[in-house]
């Protein structure tokens, strides 16, 4: 029995042996890699092989770090306790930095007893060890770095050396480096951070225990004094297997670690590589600076010292063109102003062929805002940038926070001296005015698009009057600011002219501001806006959409040029209806026609006490509320309204019992 027990160990120390034998990867004692496509490098971290056979052991990222390792471990001794055999290593690298002529920090060729280098450390520690790892015995590293930064922890001698390492980062010992010229025996320097390739061999001399590390450029034959030479038995160092690679890191500034060809020999030398297999160094980073540029610098200079001036030149002309007014009042309406640079590149600088519309007041654009891609309408407005400035942006502003389906919104201003510019929201299909005193052989709207365009507006309005958290007077309400959207619903615009005050309060007096045709006749006398002009303006909008004829008709051939007292003779004729927009063609609701021409006559009451407000125009419109009948008078409104004008208001009172042209109603007596 003892005998058997002392065969099986035997069987299984010699298969052990077998199993340690083939750890020697292909069973060889060399290889050779010119380009590395389709190898099977075992890589971490960053390290990758590019397409064309490139190994680059880091990317374009700071404080990284890549290894890579041949497949296999290989033993480094005959058999167990004898000494470390003769390796000879060559490889070919290139440093390529990034952003500059700095690379940081470098990388080396290493022996190890293990491919895990999860806890080492980038930046000085090369992808090899850390703070706590390094000078440790236990090690078991040989390595060969190839430094581009300088670190006095590591006694560090310059930033572009080559150093033989035992366990350490501390190195051996180390040289600038560069290499002997055959020729003169002269060294000369070879900066590794050049996007070039060179080429290293490491030579190992198992019964010397010499060191020796050569370098030259590449298709420079090996130089035959080494640049750097070391005793050292890495019999104490190197176990049994072990694993060959590279390691490499970056520090603060992006850098490439590259090797493109490789070679390996135990007991011989490692075989040549073929360097006309090799894949090429990526080209990243600034290019080499060309001589030509050299050469026309001084008159790139001159012109540019002339083109320099030119641009002030034009910066300073760019700058009035686009200059502004703005004054310390006006930052805490920052967010609802536009500027002007941004206006004018919107309106191709306000070219006619983006012009929507004239009028007294000032022209509306069409742009288009560069960065929103916003369209927007954008009206140019005169004004005396001395006089209430300050109150009128506020107004703008609060304007601006207006929200209602039949209101244009308005998203901000600019100003610049003599000048405002108001924005609003693009309005796809235009203003109505276009559609009601267009030519007769275009297309217009049907009654049931007017009618509740007619509708939308008095929402509008009402809100502006009652439901906001201040009245608002619109003071401008004609066809031509009413505009329609995509659905041809109506919605109100243009509140340059609009003022604002707390309910319960009076308006102040001011200028008589508006459109001929649209103003109450109590506003010659007061010089008071209120809510009751706005439902005159109304009124007469109400008669303008459904009878297709402007307040005041200057191209008619009789006296009967006023809208509303043409309105008022036919109703006093019971022909009412005839005052409708021919281009019907009978194709209406006579009903709603009937409403909608006798409420345009009760909004534009010559009185403002008979008027009715926003809110009973809402209940009217919608059948919550019978229309006051109205009664004949013989006097024309535009008579009646210069009779108030002239001190006749008690004549308001006697509407009912007198005989007169226009009609009165007993809507007065009910307010």
């Amino acid at each position: 029995m003892p005998g058997m027990v002392h065969l099986s160990v035997l069987l299984l120390f010699s298969l052990a042996l077998s199993l340690v034998s083939s750890i020697t990867a292909t069973g060889e004692d060399q290889f050779v890699y010119s380009g590395f496509s389709g190898s099977n490098l075992n890589l971490d971290g960053a390290a990758t092989i590019t397409p064309d056979g490139v190994l680059e052991l880091t990317n374009h990222t700071v404080h990284i770090k890549g290894h890579a390792f041949y497949p296999t471990p290989w033993r480094f001794r005959k058999s167990p306790g004898e000494v470390v055999q003769s390796f000879s290593v060559t490889f070919v690298f290139g440093m390529v930095p990034i952003y500059s002529d700095v690379c940081t920090d470098g990388m080396t060729f290493l022996i190890a007893p293990t491919k895990d280098f999860s806890g080492a450390q980038t930046s000085q520690y090369l992808g090899l060890l850390n703070k706590t790892s390094d000078r440790k015995p236990s090690n078991h590293i040989f390595a060969v770095e190839l430094d581009s930064s300088k670190n006095t922890e590591f006694n560090d001698i310059d930033d572009n050396h080559i150093g033989i390492n035992i366990n350490s980062l501390t190195s051996l010992t180390s040289t600038s480096a560069g290499f002997y010229d055959d020729n003169n025996g002269i060294f000369k320097n070879l900066s590794m951070v050049n996007r070039k390739e060179m080429q290293v061999w490491v030579d190992y001399n198992g019964e010397t225990t010499q060191i020796d590390v050569t370098m030259a450029p590449l298709r420079s034959a090996k130089p035959s004094r080494p640049l750097l030479s070391a005793t050292y038995n890495l019999s104490t160092v190197l176990e049994d297997p072990s694993y060959i690679g590279f390691s490499a890191s970056t520090g603060p500034i992006n850098s490439l670690y590259c090797v493109t060809g490789w070679s390996w020999g135990i007991n011989r030398p490692a075989p040549l590589i073929d360097i006309t297999k090799l894949p090429k160094l990526p080209h990243v980073g600034p290019k080499p600076r060309s001589k030509v540029l050299e050469i026309i610098l001084p008159i790139a200079t001159a012109i540019f010292i002339f083109l320099v001036g030119t641009t002030l030149i034009l910066l300073v002309r760019r700058r009035m063109k686009y200059a502004e007014i703005h004054e310390d009042w006006e930052a805490e309406f920052g967010p609802h102003r536009f500027s002007y640079k941004d206006l004018f590149h919107a309106t191709d600088g306000f070219k006619n062929k983006n012009l929507l519309g004239a009028g007294g007041f000032g022209k509306v654009y069409k742009g288009l805002l560069s960065v929103s891609k916003l369209e927007v309408a954008v009206k140019r407005v005169s004004h005396d940038s001395k006089q209430g400035m300050k109150e009128f942006v506020a107004e703008v502003v609060s304007i601006g926070r207006l929200r209602h389906r039949n209101l244009v919104q308005l998203l901000g201003y600019c100003r610049r001296k003599g000048e405002l510019l108001l924005v609003y929201e693009y309005m796809s299909n235009g203003s109505l005015d276009k559609y009601l005193h267009c030519e007769e052989d275009k297309p217009t709207l049907d009654w049931t698009q007017r009618f509740r365009i007619i509708k939308g507006v008095a929402s509008g309005l009402f809100y502006l009057h009652e439901r906001w958290e201040k009245v608002v007077i619109h003071r401008d309400i004609k066809a031509s600011n009413v505009l329609l959207d995509g659905e041809m619903n109506g919605r109100l615009g243009d509140f340059g002219l609009a003022r604002l005050y707390d309910h319960g309060t009076d308006p102040q007096t001011t200028h008589v501001v508006g459109t001929m045709g649209y103003l109450a006749p109590e506003l010659a006398r007061t010089g008071k806006a209120t809510t009751q002009t706005d439902v005159y303006a109304f009124g007469i909008f109400i008669l303008e959409v459904t009878c297709g004829e402007r307040p005041i008709n200057s191209h008619a051939d009789d006296s009967s040029q006023i809208l509303i007292d043409w309105v008022v003779e036919h109703w006093h004729k019971g022909s009412l209806t005839y005052t409708l927009d021919s281009r019907l063609q009978g194709n209406y609701n006579s009903d709603e026609v009937s409403l909608a021409l006798n409420l345009g006559l009760l909004c534009a009451h010559p009185f403002c006490n008979a008027r009715p407000s926003m809110r009973q125009v809402i209940q009217y419109l919608n059948g919550e509320m019978p229309l006051p009948e109205l009664m004949p008078t013989n006097i024309s409104y535009s008579v009646l309204g210069l009779m108030q004008n002239e001190g006749f208001d008690q004549y308001a009172s006697l509407c009912s019992t007198i005989s007169s042209s226009g009609m009165t109603s007993s809507l007065s007596s009910a307010r």
